[in-house]
């Protein structure tokens, strides 16, 4: 009623009204954004989404805990404040885009094997294996080896298993290198990745530095062989010398130092017998004039005091003689103490000049012995010259080797230096650590990968399903293939239960009863000015316009029906007197949807069985008849279309007629067609192609009908329900 209210006002011209055409009220084409191709698709969304998060779930509970312990290496470190461009250094940095060879060589199987060849690390790998089985658990269950067993026959498979749970990678654009394990066990884990640094760590000292370590090998030995050769040289050259008595003395040989005392000394001797042999000559050149006035004599102390004192004596004899008489004592004894003196004298004189003449045979001796002597030492001398140029011979070639030993231990020692520059180039940063919380699965990230995969997937999967769908989703579809033709959109009527819940539990699509969806079609708005845009293309009551109106479908299930009966509840609200004539005998549904009594129908009238007035029956709604197909319809007669026109003929009192034709690539439609002014086609949104369309249109038009419109059924937003629910409270 509320329907009839609105448009009570509008009767009196619709007659005026032009037709709706396409081009100008035709629906604007449906949304094919993300979000509206997932609420379309979300039935597909919702189940794979829940698929993959059930699968997830599983795989959270199922799924053994790991643990992840690591420790790394830093590769080729500077010294802080070392700016050596050595060569050594040069090989010890690399190349530092290099960093892709060393992560190659920790994760090679060498090393690897080096790994597990350490004490205790194999028989952890076999437990971490027992622990982890996995597959390998499914494998013993169907009878087949697992990989435990092929461990402990083969034990250089044990590679195959470890060398998946090794993670080796630089972290970040530093030169450290992170290494890790992952095992059920947090010990085996620790173990695991601490065996491997070692190994990593041995393997670059061993490689770096073996070439240095074998030449400074060598060249100990050289050293050590040449440090024998010497201390033997050495012991020769002291036998040798000793047995030659070349001792040395302060400045040089012994000889020498002897030669030259000696020859120092004969020069000494033959100066004392020179100066010996001249006061000799003086004393020998003066006896004939005195020997007390000679100088050699003079020169003595004891002559010059005697001669001094015989001088004294003269003078006090002569001062007594002249005052004493010649016979007077103290005359006679100065005279007596002159003679003592005189006598002392000459014996001095006597005795100065023998111990000149020994002086001089004493030095003329020296010197002729010290001359033997340096003549004999001149002889030990040259003998000792030979000696030493044969001790200078082994000197030389004791320096040579002194002089090599120097060398190669300088160049020993560089090399044991260039090693341990070499040994520093891989550092060790830290061992792993004993891990205290599991690795993986993290229960957070792990459902929160697993939403988003879920979500991911479920996405993909709706859109794809909706790009591939080419099925109809309104009627601009069809707008431009249609030309001027009515096209309108039937929105998709929802159940109460839908709404309840912003249409987020119901399913997509679900086909109401034909009578609770006529009660909801009068309600909605959209759907009404649907209809009077169809009531005003038919220009019902017009000369020219259609009384008697076909509506089809391209297919069974479109809802055609629904608009029949629709259309006439609207044309009988605008105060139209209304017929609807059921024709489609496949599935006749007029009794149940209008509530009528079982009784005589189209059949009955067709074949004149009963009066056309006992078969039309009323409705609950005013000016609404309908001519439900009746009861003969289950004898399957003749062909509805052939025997029609009769019926129509005697419908002249109502202003519309509608037949409910079958779809319209069967012959009663063709049939119906021809009778009818118009023909309404109806398709169902998400079931029918456009080429359906407009094939049946084809149809349609080839069997001599005129198209009246297209109307496009069960058209559903695609914004959802809850959001235009959002949108209605906030405006």
């Amino acid at each position: 009623m509320d329907v009839r209210m609105a448009y009570d006002n509008l009767g009196a011209a619709v007659s005026d009204l032009a037709p709706k055409r396409a081009a100008g009220h035709a629906a604007s084409a449906p949304e094919r954004s993300f979000v509206a191709a997932l609420w379309r698709r979300r039935a597909i969304f919702a189940a794979i989404f829940t698929a993959i998060l059930v699968a997830v779930v599983v795989a959270l509970i199922v799924l053994p805990v790991q643990y992840l312990a690591s420790g790394s290496v830093i590769v080729a470190e500077q010294e802080p404040g070392d700016n050596n461009a050595s060569g050594v250094w040069a090989q010890k940095a690399g190349d530092p885009a290099d960093m892709e060879s060393q992560l190659l060589v920790i994760g090679s199987s060498r090393v690897m094997k080096a790994a597990i060849a350490a004490p205790g690390i194999f028989d952890l790998a076999l437990e971490d294996c027992a622990a982890n089985k996995g597959v390998g658990a499914l494998l013993e269950i169907s009878g087949r080896p697992s990989i435990c067993d092929k461990i402990k026959s083969d034990p250089d498979s044990m590679i195959e298993y470890v060398q998946p749970r090794y993670s080796i990678g630089n972290v970040g654009r530093s030169r450290v290198i992170s290494i890790s394990y992952r095992s059920t066990r947090p010990e085996i884990a620790q173990k695991m990745a601490n065996a491997l640094i070692v190994a990593f760590l041995d393997d670059q000292r061993e490689t770096l530095s073996s070439g240095r370590r074998r030449a400074a090998d060598w060249l100990w030995a050289e050293v050590r062989r040449l440090d024998g050769e010497l201390r033997d040289d050495d012991t020769k050259i002291q036998e040798f010398k000793r047995k030659k008595g070349l001792a040395r003395g302060t400045n040089a040989l012994i000889d020498s130092e002897r030669l030259t005392s000696l020859t120092q000394q004969l020069s000494a001797a033959e100066t004392t017998r020179a100066e010996a042999a001249a006061r000799l000559e003086e004393i020998s050149a003066n006896k004939g004039k005195g020997l007390a006035d000679s100088p050699a004599v003079l020169a003595s102390r004891s002559v010059s005091d005697l001669k001094q004192q015989l001088t004294m004596v003269e003078i006090r004899l002569a001062s007594a003689r002249s005052t004493l008489g010649d016979l007077h004592p103290a005359l006679r004894e100065l005279e007596r103490e002159r003679d003592m003196v005189q006598r002392r004298f000459a014996a001095e004189v006597a005795g100065v000049a023998a111990a000149v003449k020994r002086n001089y045979e004493a030095a003329n001796s020296l010197v002729g012995s010290l001359k033997a002597q340096v003549a004999a030492a001149k002889a030990e001398v040259g003998d000792a010259m030979i000696d030493q140029g044969s001790i200078d011979t082994l000197v030389h070639g004791v320096d040579i080797k002194r002089r090599q030993y120097s060398e190669l231990y300088k160049r020993a020692s560089e090399l044991d230096a260039d090693r341990r520059v070499l040994n520093g180039s891989t550092r060790l940063v830290s061992m792993a650590d004993l891990p205290n919380l599991p690795y993986f699965p993290k229960r957070l990230p792990f459902l929160a990968a697993g939403s988003t995969l879920a979500a991911l997937l479920g996405a993909a999967a709706a859109i794809l399903r909706d790009r591939f769908d080419k099925s109809l989703r309104g009627s601009a579809e069809l707008a431009a293939s249609t030309g001027e033709e009515l096209c309108v959109e039937l929105p998709y009527q929802h159940g109460a239960e839908q709404g309840k819940t912003f249409g987020l539990l119901a399913p997509k699509k679900q086909n109401l009863p034909l009578k609770p969806a006529l009660k909801l079609a009068e309600r909605d708005d959209a759907l009404q000015r649907a209809l009077f845009d169809i009531y005003s293309s038919a220009r019902i009551g017009d000369a020219e316009g259609s009384r008697i109106v076909a509506v089809t479908s391209p297919a069974h299930g479109d809802g055609k029906t629904f608009l029949t009966l629709a259309f006439a509840r609207f044309a009988a609200t605008m105060g139209r007197r209304v017929l609807v004539v059921e024709c489609d005998r496949a599935a006749p549904a007029f009794e149940t949807a209008l509530g009528l009594e079982g009784g005589p129908g189209l059949f009955e009238a067709l074949d004149a069985t009963a009066p056309l007035r006992d078969c039309v029956a009323r409705t609950a709604t005013r000016k609404l008849d309908a001519l439900p197909i009746g009861a003969s319809a289950k004898a399957t007669p003749p062909q509805i279309g052939m025997r029609i026109g009769t019926v129509l003929q005697a419908t002249r009192d109502y202003d519309l007629v509608l037949l409910d034709c079958p779809s319209a690539e069967t012959l009663d439609a063709r049939l119906l067609v021809r009778h009818a002014d118009a023909a309404l086609l109806c398709a169902r949104a998400g079931q029918c192609s456009a080429q359906e369309v407009l094939t049946a249109m084809e149809w349609l038009t080839a069997s001599g009908g005129r198209l009246l419109g297209l109307a496009v059924n069960m058209v559903e937003r695609d914004e959802p329900a809850f959001l235009k629910r959002l949108l209605r409270v906030a405006a």
